[in-house]
């Protein structure tokens, strides 16, 4: 008898989780997605021929069983120019790639090798990022603030925090006290919502990792001498400094669409608009999930396994209360997110002076995405989705842009309608001198709740409540939020990769899949 098992989330570790069993086992895959949209927040938004990234979406990984899968599900576009090598199982294989409008029109399936740039805007000036010590650097900051920088950078160095408690910490002993004031604490606590000195620095652990300054400098001497034709690869550079990457023409969404329809062809099932709302135990093991659709409906779903990817948080408010140790559901449920607004601006051209243009005044700045580090707004971060894919964007003359917020679901400004968060989007853009309003021609504004699982809260408990979930014999927790894990879709893919891996090994421990991102191999450098 076929066995089934039920997966909850159509995100990129639900899709994958999916796929792996469908072309490796005899197992069914069922997955139950409680929105009408695949991919999660990996999703593209299609707003009138106009594409959103949610959060912006890089295809690059140092795993390269996870660029060899990309690359299996999306070739990359072929063209007879620009020849960009690409490592990965230990071999050199040439792919010829293309980044015009005009290249392989016809063939919509393909991955585009994108150029990387992205930039802080500080004091309505450019910075490069990760900040580098350049003639530039030193004409915006002056030289008084320079050499602040450098003598609390070097004290840092000498006499390092010696017991990390909070991410604070953990800035200033990499960046030196007077680089974190100015370029770190300020867009961090935007994101949060809280102070850094109150995040556990085991966040910095997990997304930043070990860069500081001397390895930027290095790196920005490194380019000077390497040439233009870099490997996509890139495996020994950290993840912020890589120069190119991959990346779906119609954008992050295309990959796990495409993705979708071959699970069902494959005879996997995929049901949108179903809510978990109850999860049955019996003896340390799952008996049945609980969903309710659109109109109200609640059906039970019955497997043999059980792969979640939604908020534990959720996932514990299902259980019977009565079931869970009171100590684990208490930590469980007060577990922290940050929530996402993003707003689409369609606009005739941006307004930054002519330096932003890098000399170049026929075009539109060049970066994948800006991190605004100007005090007076609450702007984290900007898109310039024209910049990810040219077919973005519906019209090519227009400039298609993201402002992403980050907020507490019910806060004044997860409160505002749509329309009132476009006007003061708007409003805060052209305040700092990037757009003007009268540019403006069209515009969406999307929500998305439990975007970022925080490092707050009562996460300083979380090993009972990890301990617990792995208790549970026919459950796999995997992917962001099933992990409460400030993953990337890449270290996602890897936990549904290595959950399969056990099924398929008669493993039963799933410390394995806890150590996706921890070890060596996975590390994001930023």
């Amino acid at each position: 008898m076929q066995k089934t098992a039920i997966i909850i989330g159509a995100g990129p570790a639900g899709l994958t989780a999916a796929y792996e069993l469908l072309t490796r086992t005899n197992i069914k895959p069922v997955i139950l997605e409680q929105s009408q949209a695949i991919g999660g927040i990996s999703q593209t938004i299609n707003y009138k021929g106009n594409r959103m990234d949610i959060g912006g979406h890089r295809f690059f990984s140092k795993s390269d069983r996870v660029m060899q899968w990309w690359m299996d599900r999306m070739p990359l576009e072929k063209n007879e120019a620009d020849a960009i090598t690409i490592s990965y199982q230990n071999k050199l294989k040439t792919f010829i790639t293309q980044h015009d409008r005009e290249a392989d029109a016809t063939t919509d399936n393909v991955l585009l090798v994108r150029q990387r740039q992205s930039r802080i805007y500080y004091l309505k000036k450019f910075f490069s990022y990760p900040v580098t010590l350049s003639v530039d650097t030193i004409k915006k900051l002056g030289i008084v603030k320079i050499l602040r920088i450098g003598w609390s950078y070097s004290k840092a160095r000498m006499f390092p925090i010696k017991k990390e408690t909070s991410l604070e910490d953990f800035f200033i002993n990499r960046f030196g006290k007077e680089l974190y004031l100015t370029f770190f604490k300020d867009y961090t606590e935007k994101v949060w919502g809280v102070s850094c000195n109150k995040i556990s620095a085991e966040w910095g652990a997990q997304r930043i990792k070990e860069l500081n300054v001397t390895k930027a400098l290095l790196h920005a001497v490194k380019n000077v001498f390497a040439g233009k034709n870099k490997s996509i690869a890139q495996k020994g550079t950290d993840t912020s400094l890589i120069e190119k990457f991959l990346y779906p023409k119609y954008g992050p969404g295309q990959m796990w669409e495409i993705t979708a329809q071959q699970i069902v062809a494959m005879g996997g099932e995929i049901i949108l608009d179903h809510t978990i709302v109850g999860v049955e135990m019996q003896e340390k093991e799952i008996r049945l999930v609980k969903a309710k659709n659109k109109q109200g409906i609640t059906n039970d779903f019955t497997g043999d396994y059980y792969f979640s990817t939604m908020a534990i948080k959720d996932f514990f408010l299902g259980m019977d209360k009565e079931l869970v140790p009171p100590s684990v559901f208490e930590v469980a449920v007060n577990l922290q997110y940050r929530d996402f607004i993003i707003v689409g601006l369609l606009l005739k051209k941006l307004s930054v002076k002519k330096e932003t243009f890098n000399n170049d005044t026929t075009f539109l700045i060049k970066d994948n995405w800006i991190y605004i580090q100007e005090k007076e707004v609450k702007l984290g971060r900007l898109q310039v989705f024209n910049n990810w894919s040219p077919y973005m964007v519906a019209d090519e003359n227009t400039v298609w842009l993201g402002l992403e917020y980050f907020c507490n679901e019910g806060d004044g400004l997860w409160q505002k309608t749509s329309e009132e968060f476009i006007q003061f989007a708007i409003t805060e853009l052209e305040s700092i001198g990037i757009i003007q309003k009268a540019d403006v021609l069209d515009s969406n504004c999307i929500k998305m709740e439990k975007t970022y699982p925080a490092y707050f809260g009562s996460y300083d408990s979380f090993d009972i409540v990890k301990d617990y979930l792995n208790s549970i014999r026919n459950l796999f927790c995997i992917g962001r939020n099933g992990m409460h894990k400030y993953n990337n879709s890449d270290h996602s893919m890897l936990t549904a990769m290595t959950a399969v891996d056990n099924i398929v090994a008669g493993i039963t421990s799933k410390e394995n899949i806890w150590q996706i991102n921890t070890e060596q191999d996975y590390h994001e450098k930023k």
